[in-house]
């Protein structure tokens, strides 16, 4: 895209700025670090136009205090750009073999609410944080995912994140970026830490 112009313009009766203006679906996924980094970096973009937004974290424990949640949280409640609401569906990692069926579940019920704030339009950028894995896993059903979010009223962007995005997603989504791994620290026996991972 040189100089910001698009390399094609469709022939599809819209302006340049309804164009420009339609809700985006997103996905950030694959194998590399740094998926929800990209999909939070959305979320400050959004906060700073004024808009409310919506984090859905699944998988991930509600007892995890990750870093992401206390500065958004913060700039929220500010008062200077969009409000921020944080929800955790996840009961942690569901390879850890405890919990599986209450992991599900609360998949499920995270992306039922999902689904009535879409309804409602309650955010205007929904955060659908490692989302890929309940699909993934077959705990939602990724043609139900597909069909709300095209059907999906007013502006509402989304962005999901995790591993292995189902193919019927991605052939959905507006934008879809892989993140592949070149190198980790893991490689070399190095464990996450404080300000990086979380």
């Amino acid at each position: 895209m040189p100089k910001g112009q698009p390399s094609v313009v469709p022939d599809d009766g819209l302006t340049t700025r309804q164009r420009r203006n339609r809700p985006l679906l997103a996905v950030h996924t694959g194998p590399g670090k740094g998926k929800s980094t990209a999909a939070f970096g959305l979320a400050l973009r959004a906060w700073n136009q004024g808009w409310p937004i919506g984090v859905f974290q699944f998988v991930k424990s509600a007892k995890w205090r990750v870093g992401e949640e206390r500065a958004l949280r913060v700039l929220g409640a500010s008062g200077e750009g969009g409000t921020v609401a944080w929800h955790k569906m996840g009961e942690g990692w569901s390879w850890v073999q405890r919990g599986i069926e209450s992991s599900e579940e609360a998949a499920r019920e995270g992306w039922e609410q999902v689904k009535r704030d879409l309804a409602a339009e309650t955010y205007r950028l929904y955060v659908l944080d490692e989302f890929a894995y309940p699909m993934h896993w077959g705990w939602v059903d990724t043609g139900e995912v597909v069909e709300v979010l095209r059907a999906r009223p007013g502006v509402q962007h989304v962005v999901i994140t995790g591993r292995n995005a189902p193919e019927e997603l991605i052939a959905a989504a507006d934008l879809v970026t892989e993140m592949t791994k070149v190198k980790h620290p893991m490689d070399a026996g190095q464990k996450g830490q404080r300000g990086i991972e979380w």
